[in-house]
């Protein structure tokens, strides 16, 4: 038995639910090894304490899902079916009464949940966000070489942008040989919009490339990431080109003492929260408080944010295994920003950096 699964049998039969339900794509590829975009499809794990999961798909996902490993049952269906017909039929023959529900409240649609509460009108829906948060914050081996693996790709991609800056090139240029060499590499998949920003645009912390031309003294920053097998990485760097002022060098400074400042805190037993104050102290004593408008990090995994959630109020304490970003930033309109981000894993003895491309200021010639 799939030992993620079997853990979420027995939360099951701790709390006396009937069974769950779980339909994203993230949470069922951590279920099940199964990765699909449903699309408005429906895709989804029946989980029930005492019995074997089901997973329901489109017939044209079905043999992907046995090739991805999945051994247990599965209910296939048509566009033309009703999906939830093949439920119902599903649950009578589990003889299930569905008093007492799990799903993922924050992400289910109040039409799917409709669908529950017709079958059982006095159903009681229980969250399994938290649950499953929990067991996903936990990296394993495996996993860890992944995301160790997909860090690598992002470097790569950043090596490619520092390569390719030159005076007149634009923001879409260098991003589009950044995506197309990490294709040529085998990526099919970015993790998020790659971010490709110079001059007054690197301002802004989610900006928008376009067609802004670089010019000497810009600052560059380069944000991306790539999904591989399943799981994301994240790296931002910011480069200068050609000439540096002594504000710009300053701001680098800045950004590069309140990462290292914050990486000093990454071990075990360290609270979050004590993670993002100490460099947005750092960056406050320097006269930059106003223009760190966002949290130290955030977690990474098969998604490029999960759990747990980088900032000042989070008062957990890390644990060996957590994944999570390091990206401290200042951004001012006049001069331009810079952000420095890195993947980290906690280990016994302290952190490892998944990412690793170089931090030191760096002046494009």
């Amino acid at each position: 038995m799939n030992i993620r699964i079997k853990k979420l049998m027995n939360w099951l039969a701790e709390n006396d639910y009937d069974f769950a339900f779980v339909q994203t794509k993230a949470n069922v590829f951590y279920l099940s090894g199964f990765f699909s975009e449903p699309h408005e499809r429906l895709i989804g794990l029946f989980i029930f304490p005492n019995d074997e999961p089901v997973l329901i798909c489109p017939n044209m996902e079905r043999n992907p899902a046995k090739s991805a490993g999945w051994e247990y049952e599965i209910i296939s269906y048509s566009d033309t079916d009703n999906p939830w017909d093949l439920i119902h039929q599903l649950l009578k023959r589990q003889n299930k009464l569905g008093h007492a529900i799990a799903i993922e409240k924050e992400q289910i649609s109040f039409s799917r949940a409709n669908n529950f509460s017709h079958m059982f009108p006095d159903t009681k829906f229980h969250s399994i966000e938290d649950k499953l948060n929990s067991l996903r914050l936990i990296k394993d081996e495996k996993e860890l070489t992944v995301l160790k693996q997909a860090a690598e790709l992002a470097d790569f991609g950043v090596e490619v942008g520092v390569n390719t800056i030159k005076e007149g090139k634009t923001e879409m240029e260098i991003l589009a040989l950044i995506e197309y060499e990490l294709k040529r590499k085998g990526v099919r998949e970015m993790s998020f919009s790659t971010m490709v920003l110079t001059g007054a645009n690197t301002a802004d912390p989610h900006g928008n490339p376009g067609q802004t031309k670089i010019k000497r003294g810009d600052f560059v920053l380069f944000d991306l990431g790539v999904v591989l097998d399943g799981y994301c990485s994240d790296i931002t760097r910011t480069v200068i080109y050609q000439e540096v002022s002594e504000k710009q060098r300053h701001i680098y400074e800045t950004v590069l003492e309140a990462q290292n400042a914050a990486l000093s805190l990454c071990k075990v037993g360290s609270k979050i929260e004590d993670i993002d104050t100490v460099a947005r102290d750092y960056i406050e004593k320097a006269g930059y408080g106003e223009y760190f408008p966002h949290r130290i990090g955030h977690g990474l995994g098969i998604e490029v944010h999960e759990f747990p959630s980088m900032n000042k109020n989070n008062q957990d304490l890390l644990k060996e295994g957590f994944v999570f970003t390091v990206e401290p930033g200042i951004y001012v309109p006049s001069i331009g920003g810079v952000r420095i981000e890195d993947d980290i894993v906690i280990t016994k003895d302290g952190f490892r950096s998944l990412t690793s491309f170089p931090k030191e200021l760096l002046v494009v010639k």
